[in-house]
């Protein structure tokens, strides 16, 4: 009792159990695999700091069961707490016999408890209502919402958004939800850029969570392979790949194509290089992140510095990594740090590299016959293109279409945030016919936070050398 009061992992592996009804033997141990366990780790940290998150997942992942079965041990052994649950339709929280509801996955738990786990007192048919369940030994109770209804039912310790992406007017359940719990988690697949839960998800506001069909060790590549088949494209994309702008048209770096570029297979090669996005003192995120020719290393990102300490602490990882150059966007905040970087030059230990990104593009010649300064708008439209087309060719090699060599590829580490912020920015064509990528003001309105991660990578493939601009890394 002790254990299960002290842990939600043991609580769930030592006595939960589940279904799956695909199944012959339906009734099965709930075991957490690693990332569900993460998750319920991520769920108490959210309750401790008394903060909303926000949980993007791919169809078919548990993470439903495991938000179930958290309310649940938290409803045995916390006292006086009281744990929400909504969807966009009352039927989906709780419709009894029917297995996807929430409530009934919560009984179905509940149900197959040793009976010394069960509260003193506690009879199913006083205590189990129609989207409430009483703890009588603490006063702790279980309840459910839907539609418009959500956040209308009391405080709450913490609240359960499911499929939040869906719903039909979050703009109401955003206020009533506000005023009643500070710990609100919205669960959801991608449904586009067009939600407000795509905007919280990439607003830069709230931590995230993010589980897929990978981090199942059941979801086999003979599985994906299967469920792919039986699906269109932007669903598979949307729904189990959480590719929240497949359906955007105009996307500059399709999230297959990054994907395709996650560990994938090159050898390191150079120098270590580094790119740095700036931010300012308390907005943002300065991150910095590393490659050794196309194989790029974890970022590192820091907050709330002024741009003398962000210059300084930029020294300091990158002699601690042996960064040999550092490439940076001097615009904006960015001339602080050059400023403290050119007073200081012989301290630092690495070359520096000052690109602004305003300026006009380079005479570099296309395979089309065309400069990049008659292609693109500015030099920010030519670098992003440039990493595009690293991109497209590493999705080539994958997909065994084309045979390109490893050093005109890319290779990106298992960094969410990376992988999420570069197939974020949309290009257009400006009247004249030149490349323009969609800037971070114009993101802004669409909700969408900067793209430190992203900008920070583009910056580290700043094309400083004849190299970069053989003809086989050129693509129109």
């Amino acid at each position: 009792m002790d254990r299960c009061s002290a842990s939600v992992v043991y609580f769930i592996n030592k006595f939960c159990r589940t279904c799956d009804t695909r199944e012959d033997f339906a009734d099965l141990p709930f075991k957490l695999f690693p990332r569900q366990e993460e998750l319920v780790l991520w769920l108490e940290a959210r309750e401790e700091n008394r903060e909303r998150g926000l949980v993007e997942k791919s169809r078919d992942t548990g993470v439903t069961w495991v938000c179930c079965a958290f309310a649940l041990q938290r409803w045995c052994f916390r006292p006086n707490c009281h744990i929400g649950f909504g969807s966009r339709k009352l039927e989906l929280v709780d419709r009894l016999g029917d297995m996807d509801s929430i409530f009934e996955k919560i009984r179905y738990m509940l149900d197959r408890l040793p009976p010394w786990l069960l509260p003193e007192g506690y009879d199913r048919n006083r205590h189990d209502n129609l989207a409430k369940i009483i703890n009588p030994a603490n006063g702790s109770i279980l309840k459910g919402e839907g539609g418009d209804d959500i956040g209308r039912g009391g405080r709450s310790r913490i609240f359960f958004v499911d499929e939040a992406a869906s719903l039909l007017r979050p703009d109401g359940i955003e206020r009533s939800l506000s005023a009643t719990t500070e710990v609100r988690i919205d669960v959801s697949t991608p449904k586009g850029m067009g939600n407000p839960f795509a905007a919280r998800r990439f607003s830069g506001k709230i931590p995230v969570f993010t589980i897929s069909y990978r981090d199942d060790p059941r979801k086999t590549e003979e599985w994906a392979r299967k469920k792919r088949a039986e699906h269109d494209e932007i669903t598979w994309r949307q729904e189990f790949e959480i590719d929240y702008t497949c359906a955007n048209e105009g996307t500059l770096i399709p999230g297959d194509w990054v994907r395709a570029a996650v560990n994938f297979p090159v050898e390191e090669s150079g120098e270590l290089i580094a790119g740095l996005d700036i931010a300012e003192e308390g907005m943002n995120r300065t991150v910095l992140i590393s490659r050794r020719g196309p194989k790029v290393f974890d970022p590192i990102a820091w907050q709330k510095k002024n741009t003398t300490e962000t210059a300084w602490l930029a020294r300091d990882e990158a002699n601690r990594l042996d960064i040999a150059e550092i490439r940076f966007d001097c615009n904006g905040c960015g001339a602080g740090v050059r400023g403290t970087w050119d007073t200081a030059e012989e301290m630092l230990g690495f070359r520096t590299v000052p690109v602004n990104t305003g300026e006009s593009p380079t005479d570099t010649e296309w395979p089309d016959g065309k400069t990049s300064k008659e292609k693109f708008l500015n030099l920010r439209a030519e670098l992003w293109w440039l990493l595009r087309c690293r991109f497209e060719r590493t999705y080539e090699v994958v997909q065994g279409v084309a045979n390109h060599p490893p050093e005109e590829c890319i290779s990106l580490p298992e960094c969410s945030e990376l992988i999420a912020e570069l197939s974020l920015p949309l290009y257009f064509h400006t009247d004249r016919g030149k490349v323009k990528v969609e800037g971070k003001e114009s993101m802004r309105k669409r909700g969408i936070a900067s793209p430190d991660f992203a900008d920070a990578l583009v910056l580290s493939f700043y094309p400083d050398n004849e190299e970069w601009y053989s003809p086989g890394i050129l693509s129109n």
